[in-house]
């Protein structure tokens, strides 16, 4: 297994094809994406998430590409006029379910973690999640929150030292689990811990 570096502008479209194999039966992405166009639809807005998270925050890859994380910071500005059309026209008549947001925030936001469903079971997500935290805690992060609608990825995170602050159940969709790693610190090695 290859260390996780930052990612380059070559990396990005393979990154975007990354996630939307590790997307591809998620069911929030399910959820929210209609299933006409899905893996078009799907892969178009990675694309379009991960070039935002590389302009503004931190995105990180293994070195195959096989696995993908992003983070942005809390002073990240809102997509452009044009992206949050394609957004919009991407999730067509199913765009009014992402209305339904996690409480504010003042921390960095873990945006996506992916890896490609042949590479699964290496810790490739472990190692992404590792050298991210202990990246963004270098660039003055002291906390870290994330949503998932998986309850496996409730139990990688927690191994990592983030904790549950909430679950919101959707009627006609996935519940949501909201998470936070807090008072984040960056030893001398470069690994993230725990203040508190």
């Amino acid at each position: 297994m290859t260390d996780p570096r930052l990612a380059s502008p070559d990396d990005l479209a393979p990154a975007a094809e990354t996630l939307a194999q590790a997307f591809a039966h998620y069911p929030w992405t399910r959820h929210v994406i209609p299933e006409e166009g899905y893996v078009e639809r799907l892969l178009t807005l990675q694309q379009l998430y991960l070039a935002h998270a590389y302009r503004h925050g931190v995105v990180a890859v293994t070195e195959d590409r096989d696995g993908v994380i992003a983070l942005l910071p809390p002073d990240a500005p809102d997509a452009d006029d044009d992206a949050v059309e394609q957004i919009v026209a991407l999730h067509g008549d199913r765009i009014g379910r992402l209305a339904d947001g996690s409480p504010p925030h003042d921390g960095w936001t873990l945006e996506t973690l992916g890896v490609r469903p042949a590479a699964q079971g290496r810790r490739l997500g472990s190692s992404l999640l590792v050298f991210a935290l202990a990246e963004a805690g270098r660039r003055g992060a002291r906390a870290v929150r994330l949503e998932t609608s998986d309850e496996r990825n409730v139990r990688l995170y927690e191994r990592h030292g983030f904790h549950v602050t909430g679950r919101r159940d959707h009627p006609d969709g996935p519940p949501v689990w909201d998470m936070q790693f807090d008072e984040m610190e960056v030893d001398d090695m470069g690994a993230h811990t725990r203040t508190t």
